[in-house]
């Protein structure tokens, strides 16, 4: 087991401890067990030496009521702990861990400050083993039936960070199936797999022994090649699962909801973000194990249900922030404050912050530093407010992260002191310093001043800017008129606006037309009869069928998108958009698909069942085949869906016809979440499922036994160790879910990127997950990756949740630092033109020719067209060149390139 996350100096007892993240601090903690005056009424010293009075033993419980309209259950969930069972030696050997207990090693504020060590003897582990699904996919008693979701992809991130600290240390990973099914997984999968000194066995295990000398543990394992082993490894990680919340069942009869079998929220599965209490609403791991994007989207979606049903006191409530009058300081002598943060351990414990502060002070123009645990915390943020105004600061540099994340926070805080926010500058010594010298910190020191040396002469030549005001148009438009954007259409409507559904069909629905049951028993048709009828009647919502988009053009806040569709050419103008136009289906050029009409794809098949077409439900023998055009060379991503379809259809088919043989032939069964229920029934039910490997693929061939027509698959059976032949009346195959046609047409005329997979490629894959990074574009749906019905319900009420966030303001505001152009300097060649994006440059004539000119509402600030112009006409505000060329200048004072270039003269 690791020893207490990180334990304060101050409490000799180890009684007081602060949690900390990458980048937020969370709060101190006391643990009730080891605090002196919780248990002996003395003590005191944590009391005594917080300057923040944060700390007060004299405080009594209180009970505080608020009225409120709606709430939402985001409780997450609980680690699986894996001493109740007992199984793997957790909490008796010393050399075993979980994996959260593993991340903590991994953290530069863990027990070991970033360093790998084993608690035996504080020594690095040259052999790590991972033990997948520990507390998931068992039915035994304490443990869960259903799979955690995401222990397969943070085991493979756990690998890659482990040998990223120590490349000779040798990684195994013992598992069942691989479950890298989201976006981006199966490439991540394959780099780890890659990896030299990483293995991935597919093993079932148990715990040997811990040896007494080394205390190395022993794993017992068995591989088709060499049968039972066991084999002595320095450390075990348990990948633990994902349980219920702690005290679900009073959570459950506090707020009046039911919950499932697995002791999750019961949901609606038309509307997932929904649970079973009218006005309370439920996001994240709650809902059932999930990863951080499908979380943080869940919460967006709940935020608009609970919009839909508070509309009526939209707006009642809210207050406008009032910021203090900006004061002119762009004519005054440059005062810099210097602000340097510890980042809890991340930057403190590599780089030594008080000699950069002293340093900071030896800085030309700066007149005030000092150093921060946490500037992002908001006591450090409203101490630089108070600085500022105390100092007579007019330039503020914070040296901390990226500025990413942060650097909002950190302008706000010049505008609470009444000066222009781009008077800030933010010196990245976390990503650019402490975390890629983590072990030179003579060095990372050195650097860290180097590039503090730099950002302050850069914050001299800042000029105040204005950012641009523009008014917002309070109608959306949404792209694609499947489930997903129907959900969303509806979701904006039922909050007052007015929205455009534009669909390429002439029917409504999309690819869900052809879905008519799902796993967990939803009636597909009449789910989606319902909701067509529903946009079709409510008045807020217009529908373009056959429709075809020709120009979009416009910015956040203000778009004109013009639809060719069965209405004629309209134009329509919006804030907002929303693409889900959904996603294809491969159409197979193998295994006789095409050829012969007993080979189907898995809709193919799920129609015909629907159907109740005799040939298929009366034959004997079934195959299906998954991963059928993906993961592979030309789609190197999982489809998600395939094997819980295959699933599902085989179990209505045993339904209907019990003597039937069916066979799925598999590589990774990801039936991930509760969906792991069914894979279980189906086995249960006499499905049969065999593994195959992608350089040994099925064979299929059209052949006549006893005198019947029958499709005989052959396929090597990894357990047995043989050829099989299945003689099959029907073969379905598992077709990869791919793009969407036009989906690039859409890309260029939105202004929006394609991801190497050609499926949309939103902001941030974990912070903003329907976010494009053009302002005012979302995305939900298929068209964003593939995904199950539940989970495009769930993005495309995130989605609404996040046009809103747009739609509700009067006004939306656009950065200053936006490109600009000389004329006098402008030739006219156009090399900006060419060079811009987002087609924010465009030329005017004037007296002098054709000049280009910028309109600022859409230039985005990447400076290419700066980096383009010949003649250097157009600049970049908040980057020109003088301020660039400040940096470079302190980087290497002028006094060290003359001794350099002496150096170099003298030695020809």
């Amino acid at each position: 087991m690791v020893p207490d996350p990180y334990n304060q100096d101050i409490s000799s007892n180890k009684a007081v401890h602060i949690y900390f993240d990458q980048a937020v601090p969370l709060v101190t903690y006391i643990d009730p067990e080891a605090c002196l005056y919780l248990k002996e009424k003395k003590c005191l010293i944590c009391e005594g030496v917080c300057e923040n009075e944060a700390i007060d033993f004299s405080q009594k419980p209180e009970k505080v009521e608020v009225s409120v309209g709606a709430i939402v259950l985001a409780s997450g969930f609980e680690p699986f702990d894996p001493r109740v069972k007992g199984d793997y030696g957790y909490g008796t050997m010393e050399n075993v861990v979980t994996s959260l207990d593993f991340e903590r090693l991994l953290s530069s504020t863990g027990p070991y400050e970033g360093e790998i060590l084993r608690a035996s003897n504080n020594k690095h582990p040259r052999k790590i083993a991972w033990i997948q699904c520990v507390g998931s996919r068992r039915v035994t008693p304490g443990d869960n039936s259903y799979c955690s979701a995401v222990c397969c992809t943070y085991t493979q991130k756990q690998v890659l960070l482990t040998k990223d600290h120590y490349p000779e240390v040798e990684c195994t990973i013992f598992h069942n199936d691989i479950r890298s099914y989201g976006k981006d997984f199966e490439p991540y999968y394959q780099r780890t797999a890659d990896l030299p000194g990483v293995r991935f066995i597919r093993s079932y295990v148990s715990i040997g022994k811990e040896i007494p000398e080394t205390k190395n543990v022993t794993i017992r394992y068995a591989t088709s090649e060499d049968g039972v082993k066991e084999e002595e490894f320095d450390l075990v990680v348990l990948s633990i699962g994902l349980n219920p919340p702690a005290d679900v069942t009073g959570l459950a009869k506090m707020y009046g909801i039911e919950l499932n079998a697995h002791r999750f929220c019961k949901t609606n599965p038309v509307n997932p973000v929904e649970t079973s209490c009218p006005g309370i609403f439920v996001s994240g791991a709650f809902q059932g194990p999930m990863d951080i994007p499908e979380s943080v989207f869940t919460a967006s979606g709940a935020g608009s249900q609970c919009g839909e049903f508070l509309d009526y006191r939209r707006g009642k409530l809210t207050k406008e922030r009032i910021y203090p009058p900006e004061k002119d300081v762009s004519k005054e002598e440059p005062r810099v404050g210097v602000f340097v943060c510890h980042c809890g351990a991340n930057i403190g414990r590599v780089v030594d912050v008080p000699s950069t502060v002293e340093y900071a002070l030896t800085l030309p123009n700066v007149v005030y530093a000092q150093e921060q645990l946490f500037s992002c915390a908001t006591n450090s943020a409203r101490e630089i407010t108070d600085m500022i105004r105390e100092k007579g600061l007019n330039r503020v540099v914070v040296a901390a992260c990226s500025p990413r994340t942060l650097e909002p926070l950190f302008r706000d805080t010049l505008r609470e002191a009444g000066i222009n926010q781009y008077f800030y500058d933010m010196a990245n010594i976390r990503e650019h310093c402490s975390w890629v010298h983590s072990k030179e910190k003579e060095e990372a020191t050195e650097k860290a001043q180097d590039i503090l040396r730099m950002s302050v002469a850069r914050a001299c030549h800042l000029e105040p800017l204005q950012e641009i005001d523009l008014p917002v148009n309070k109608t959306a438009l949404v792209v694609g008129g499947g489930i997903a954007g129907m959900t969303c259409a509806l979701s904006i409507a039922e909050q007052g606006h007015e929205v455009s559904l534009v669909e390429k069909d002439s029917d409504l629905g999309g690819m869900a037309r052809r879905i008519h049951y799902t796993l967990e028993g939803l009636d597909v048709q009449a789910c989606l009869t319902d909701i067509v009828l529903k946009i079709y009647q409510h008045p807020s919502i217009h529908v373009y069928t056959d429709a075809t988009i020709t120009e979009a053009t416009g910015y956040v806040g203000n778009f004109v998108t013009k639809v060719k569709s069965d209405r004629g050419v309209t134009e329509i103008k919006h804030g907002a958009a929303v693409i889900a136009i959904g996603a294809d289906e491969y159409k197979p050029t193998e295994y006789l698909y095409g050829k012969d009409d007993r080979v189907l794809t898995l809709l193919e098949l799920e129609g015909q069942i629907a159907r109740g077409e005799e040939p298929l439900i009366n034959s004997q023998t079934l195959v299906m085949i998954q991963c059928v055009g993906c993961r592979n060379e030309d789609r190197d991503y999982c489809s998600r869906v395939c094997c819980s379809q295959a699933v599902k259809n085989a179990l209505k088919l045993k339904e209907i016809n019990p003597e039937m043989d069916i066979y799925i032939l598999f590589r990774d069964m990801r039936t991930y979440g509760f969906r792991e229920d069914y894979y279980r029934e189906a086995s249960e039910k006499d499905v049969k499922f065999i593994r195959y490997e992608p350089d040994d693929k099925p064979q299929v061939e059209a052949v006549e036994e006893a005198g019947r027509p029958v499709l005989r698959v052959a396929v090597t059976d990894l357990i047995l160790g043989q050829k099989l032949a299945i003689d099959a009346d029907y073969l379905a195959l598992a077709a990869a879910v791919i793009p969407p046609a036009g989906n690039r047409e859409i890309a260029e005329l939105f202004k929006v990127t394609l991801g190497p997979d050609e499926f949309f490629k939103e902001a941030h894959v974990k912070l903003r997950p329907v976010d494009f990074a053009t302002d005012g574009v979302f995305l939900c749906g298929t068209a964003h990756y593939p995904k199950h019905i539940t989970e495009a319900i769930n993005q495309a009420y995130g989605a609404a949740g996040r046009a809103l966030t747009l739609l509700s303001h009067d006004i939306v505001t656009v950065s200053g630092s936006v490109c600009e152009v000389d004329e006098k300097k402008c030739i006219g060649c156009g090399a900006c033109i060419s060079a811009c994006m987002y087609g924010a440059i465009e030329f005017r004539e004037t007296r002098q020719g054709k000049k280009a000119v910028v309109n600022p509402v859409l230039c985005k600030g990447d400076g290419l067209c700066n980096a383009k112009c010949p003649t250097g006409a157009i600049f970049l505000k908040h980057f020109t060149d003088e301020e660039l060329l400040s940096q470079i200048d302190a980087a290497v004072p002028e006094e060290e390139i003359l001794q350099q270039m002496d150096a170099a003269v003298g030695d020809v």
